[in-house]
């Protein structure tokens, strides 16, 4: 069997404190469900925590209507460091997370009367998405932008839609993100100065932007829900950018990681391998995380940034019945039935 994509999981958050940083992102973004919470020590990453175990406290959140989630992360261990600088468009990494919505408008004016300020108006994208910017608590960037990929109602918000990620070559990134993980089609490919970006540091340089979006659909258990997202490539044309996690851990603050459900990682390992991204952490045969149980797996794009993939085994489909999914007794490729993934709403948080 080949790999499957079942779409975007989750972007990892680093924070300073999980439990402040979910109440927020539940008051402006209704990512409410808790997939998993769990406090321990990240024993396989010492490759990028300076060669020490270091412990943490994670949460998994997801919204009913459907995107990828949050792994919400924050060391107790040790003290998350900021970067030295601060980052601009274009700067290696992952510069702002996505979050769906389905009205552009509306959100904008409902941020507005929750007290959330934004980074300026609505703006039309050349695709003829409407999109607006704003900063959370701790100065991290959000786009929210508008979609069409849905699960279930979503008076309010929605999941993670993707991600911007500063690339120094767009064509060398395309390699993995094209080429391996499918996204192949290309909503907009623009250079210049971007009018929504000024409000942005380093909104006023030139770059070149490509959007890019899954033409063959998601496939395994969780593909419904997830949906395929977009990847945003962006590139400085001004200067030679710097990565945003210079001299720092993974885990320390500001956007981690961005991760992909799969299915079969032995064959993406093979083809990564291939394309030159081998695997530069591998759990193996599986994971635990408590509530939730898998595999999981790092490469890193051209310019280092982390990459993860999971392949999940064991989810909690009710906490509060004890009822559990183990996905290996299932047809790879089949998605799970929506009214089982609808029973995740039984363990959303209520503030």
């Amino acid at each position: 069997m080949q790999k499957l994509i079942s779409g975007i999981q989750q972007i990892g958050i680093g924070v300073p404190d999980v439990h402040k940083a979910w109440t927020w992102y539940r008051k402006a973004f209704g990512i409410d469900v808790r997939m998993f919470e769990e406090a321990a020590e990240a024993a396989l990453m010492t490759r990028y925590t300076g060669n020490e175990i270091h412990a943490r406290h994670a949460v998994l959140a997801l919204h009913m209507g459907g995107g990828a989630g949050m792994e919400i992360w924050q060391f107790t261990s040790r003290d998350p460091q900021p970067a030295a600088f601060e980052g601009k468009l274009g700067d290696t990494g992952i510069f702002i997370c996505k979050i769906k919505c389905k009205d552009a408008d509306f959100m904008h004016a409902e941020h507005l009367r929750r007290g959330i300020e934004t980074l300026g108006p609505v703006h039309l994208r050349e695709d003829g998405r409407k999109h607006y910017y704003l900063k959370d608590p701790h100065g991290y960037l959000f786009e929210l932008v508008e979609s069409d990929e849905w699960f279930g109602p979503a008076p309010y918000g929605g999941g993670v839609g993707g991600a911007v990620i500063g690339v120094s070559s767009i064509e060398k990134a395309l390699v993995l993100y094209r080429d391996v993980l499918g996204y192949d089609h290309v909503a907009s490919d623009e250079s210049g100065s971007i009018e929504a970006w000024k409000p942005i540091p380093g909104g006023n340089e030139n770059y070149r932007r490509v959007i890019l979006r899954r033409s063959a659909p998601t496939a395994g258990p969780f593909s419904q829900i997830l949906g395929g997202g977009e990847i945003e490539l962006v590139e400085a044309l001004d200067r030679k950018p710097r990565n945003l996690f210079e001299n720092r851990y993974w885990g320390d603050l500001g956007y981690i990681h961005i991760c992909w459900d799969i299915r079969n990682m032995k064959a993406l390992g093979k083809e990564l391998e291939t394309a030159g991204f081998p695997f530069t952490v591998n759990s193996a045969s599986s994971f635990d995380m408590g509530e939730a149980s898998g595999q999981f797996t790092y490469v890193e794009d051209p310019d280092n940034t982390w990459i993860e993939f999971v392949e999940t085994h064991k989810i909690p489909i009710s906490q509060k019945m004890n009822w559990y999914l183990d996905t290996r007794k299932r047809p790879a490729g089949k998605a799970l039935p929506k009214w089982m993934l609808r029973m995740l709403r039984f363990n959303r948080v209520k503030d």
